[in-house]
């Protein structure tokens, strides 16, 4: 097993784990509570640190970051789609579908997003209802629609 890496950030809607390992970003999530001295901060979640630090201030919208994250081949042909879509725009499950060929799998694509485990980064939150509803997000729905507020500008960032 790779050594695990981790950052904590405080940030206005709650503090993102950072997990990395020696290569890549394997997970960045919303915890309760984080214990930074669990594992030791590398380079890569040190970059990542400072990237998702820069989103919640406004001054980034799209990510440079090597990510790894586990997940089946259809998951990661989801989550590709994920990170396609631009910042500030959404998308319904049935287009996120279309883009990866599977028209049909629409409840298995909402499964896959629910399952990311690269929050932000990959942009899940960026996935609504058809209906224009939020719908499902793992952070919770009040983070999901801080979020996208704040990708609308409708949240002045660093708040």
């Amino acid at each position: 097993m790779k050594p695990l890496y981790q950052s904590l950030l405080p940030t206005p809607i709650g503090t993102v784990r950072i997990l990395a390992n020696d290569e890549a970003v394997t997970r960045i999530d919303f915890v309760d509570e984080g214990d930074p001295s669990a594992f030791p901060e590398n380079d890569v979640t040190l970059r990542a640190r400072q990237q998702v630090s820069d989103y919640f201030d406004g001054k980034r919208q799209s990510f440079d970051l090597p990510l790894a994250p586990a997940g089946t081949e259809f998951q990661q042909a989801c989550w590709q789609a994920l990170v396609q879509i631009p910042y500030g725009e959404t998308r319904y499950y049935a287009e996120q579908a279309r883009v990866i060929q599977r028209p049909s799998a629409v409840r298995a694509v909402g499964a896959a997003n629910g399952a990311n485990p690269i929050s932000i980064v990959v942009p899940c939150h960026r996935v609504i209802g058809k209906s224009g509803h939020l719908t499902g997000y793992a952070g919770g729905m009040q983070r999901k629609a801080w979020l996208l507020a704040l990708e609308r500008g409708a949240v002045a960032a660093g708040q």
